[in-house]
């Protein structure tokens, strides 16, 4: 594919970008990934302060580039890396709000599957489910990676929601479809993924619950394990 740059990502050279991108929600992550954890880094993109990334862990090219917060926005971005771009694998590495008194904060959880109530995926491409579902091959190597770095996760079924506010309370969602945790943007990285014949993986740290949350610069700066492990991964 040639139409690059996009309306949204100023990279004129898709081999600016790695074909592994890690992808949190925050450009102020992205960044702090990219400053404390990658070598020889550049910056591919600055559009809208969507910063994206690209440098070197332990010799392996890798990106990082923020997805902004809900399904649309994650679906514009993570939709131009994989048609525009060439990427082969996005890891979403996000936080989540905590819907088990199992689930506290700090605990990670990998993405099993994403249940969401949203219209995301029937009109961009016509499907009528309601759950998607990561690389099963990719989370089974994010599994046995973490195992091996002694690092504590477990897979979780997650409500992808349209809204953060709401007055209508979620726990028939809970009860029903068994989701543990929620946040705002794994349906929609899936459903790209799918369609597009690409790899997904969304790895989350639990950020607020049980009557606890961390703070705007805590999520930014503290979620050191997943970042280790979605970086040796890549």
């Amino acid at each position: 594919m040639t139409n690059i740059p996009t309306p949204h990502n100023e990279c004129i050279d898709k081999n600016l970008i790695a074909k592994t991108v890690l992808m949190p929600g925050d450009p102020l992550r992205a960044k702090y990934i990219a400053d404390n954890f990658l070598t020889n880094v550049i910056q591919f993109n600055g559009v809208r302060n969507v910063l994206g990334y690209t440098g070197y862990y332990n010799g392996k090219k890798i990106s990082v580039m923020a997805s902004g917060m809900g399904m649309p926005s994650i679906g514009i971005y993570s939709y131009e890396l994989y048609k525009f771009y060439d990427v082969d694998t996005i890891i979403r590495i996000g936080s989540a709000g905590s819907f088990d008194k199992n689930l506290n904060i700090n605990d990670m959880i990998l993405v099993k599957d994403a249940y969401s109530d949203t219209n995301y995926a029937k009109i961009a491409y016509g499907y009528k489910g309601h759950i998607e579902k990561p690389t099963k091959s990719l989370n089974n190597r994010i599994l046995k990676l973490a195992q091996s770095l002694n690092i504590k996760i477990e897979e979780a079924r997650i409500y992808s929601s349209d809204v953060f506010y709401s007055t209508i309370s979620r726990a028939d969602i809970t009860d029903k479809y068994k989701c543990r945790a929620v946040e705002m943007e794994s349906f929609a990285l899936f459903a790209n993924a799918k369609y597009l014949n690409k790899e997904a993986a969304c790895i989350l740290t639990i950020s607020d619950g049980n009557g606890k949350e961390l703070s705007a610069l805590d999520r930014e700066r503290s979620f050191k394990e997943m970042m280790v492990l979605a970086l040796n991964l890549a």
